[in-house]
């Protein structure tokens, strides 16, 4: 069942997405280099929305990590720009910390139309498998749109954990959710285009809540991506650099510990600061969760 009804024009009409709109506004009639300034103004004020939601960020990350470190996925739902910035998010954290296929993803509404199907929101989510295992980003602006309410209703009926990633106060989606991120940037710089000032705090979130999450389940070492994975020249040149900067070790020294760790930074690492061979590397990581400091104190 469609729930297209859901967005008529005067229930929008409350919302702080929508507002701002005004007859007189005279963009057209401003020059280039003031559309710029103004437009930059405009979003300027982004940051410290974001910032101001940190606790509310922080405790939904740690939700998070606590099911990925037991075996569970990280799924996002969305539509249109949100769907967009939760497909991008998914697929660079396979690239970024070779993070297995699945462990990361992204359910999306397949077109504009789609978005107002919450029967849609939910079969993905029930073709996803969702479980209790499981940790589910709901990403909505407006806090209500019907394909990521029906995902989400479906996730916490699975007993998944719930987020809610809204740019409104008080919104549907909150309601279903165990936690809350309510980054509320105001009116747009055109009424209404979402993609603008709220676009850029979910991606700003969404930065947020994979990052630190990697970080937490032992991806990084220090600011290094020590998981990235050397598929093409430039990310080989990469883990050549990150292996020399994390242990200081010449370059020659990184390329044989490099060929002995069959190309995994996290080996070579440990293997040259702890000057140990690859195998006796290897061992400490798995005894230590994959977490290369961990392995460095074993």
């Amino acid at each position: 069942m469609s729930d297209a009804g859901t967005h008529s024009p005067e229930s929008l009409d409350g919302l702080v997405t929508e507002a701002g709109g005004a007859a007189d506004a005279d963009y057209e009639l401003r020059s280039t280099e003031e559309l710029v300034e103004l437009m930059g103004a405009a979003s300027a004020d982004v940051p410290a929305a974001v910032q101001s939601s940190s606790a509310a960020i922080a405790r939904a990350i740690d939700a998070i990590v606590e099911r990925m470190a037991a075996g569970g996925r990280l799924v996002y739902a969305g539509a249109g720009t949100s769907g967009g910035l939760a497909a991008l998010d998914a697929e660079e954290c396979m690239a970024t910390f070779s993070t297995p296929p699945g462990q990361v993803l992204a359910l999306t509404a397949e077109s504009e139309g789609a978005e107002d199907d919450r029967d849609g929101g939910a079969a993905a989510a029930g073709a996803a498998r969702i479980s209790s295992a499981d940790a589910v980003v709901g990403i909505s602006a407006s806090g209500r749109t019907p394909y990521v309410l029906g995902a989400v209703q479906a996730a916490a009926d699975a007993g998944a954990l719930t987020i809610a990633l809204v740019c409104v106060p008080d919104s549907e989606l909150a309601q279903l959710a165990d936690h809350v991120v309510a980054v509320v940037v105001g009116p747009e710089f055109i009424a209404g285009s979402t993609r603008l000032k709220a676009g850029t705090a979910q991606k700003l979130v969404l930065n947020a809540i994979s990052t630190i999450a990697m970080i937490r389940l032992g991806k990084t070492f220090g600011n290094l991506m020590v998981d990235v994975a050397a598929a093409n020249e430039k990310l080989c040149a990469r883990v050549h650099r990150i292996v020399r900067t994390a242990t200081g070790a010449s370059p020659d020294e990184v390329d044989d510990a490099l060929d002995a760790a069959g190309g995994e930074a996290k080996v070579a690492i440990v293997s040259l600061l702890a000057e140990v061979d690859a195998g006796t590397a290897r061992a400490r990581l798995r005894e230590a969760n994959d977490n290369v400091r961990s392995a460095l104190s074993s």
